[in-house]
């Protein structure tokens, strides 16, 4: 099995948190990303991000358990 590519293209210079989460290994599945995010787990460049397909740019900062991870690819 295949995963779809998550990289963004060139076009667009843009990731979904749940994807990001996804790519970094701070989750396992989607849903436990959805239930992280949805339940107000994750913060986004300081602030609480309850939006699953909030649109990330590099060198935004995403915190989840309590440790902070700077959007790259």
């Amino acid at each position: 099995m295949t995963l779809p590519n998550t990289e963004p293209s060139s076009e667009r210079d843009t990731l979904d948190l749940q994807d990001f989460l996804k790519m970094a290994g701070l989750v396992d599945t989607g849903g436990e990303a959805k239930f992280r995010i949805q339940n107000g787990e994750v913060t986004l460049n300081g602030e609480t991000e309850t939006r699953r397909r909030r649109k990330l740019r590099r060198g935004d900062v995403v915190s989840l358990h309590g440790l902070e991870h700077t959007v790259t690819w």
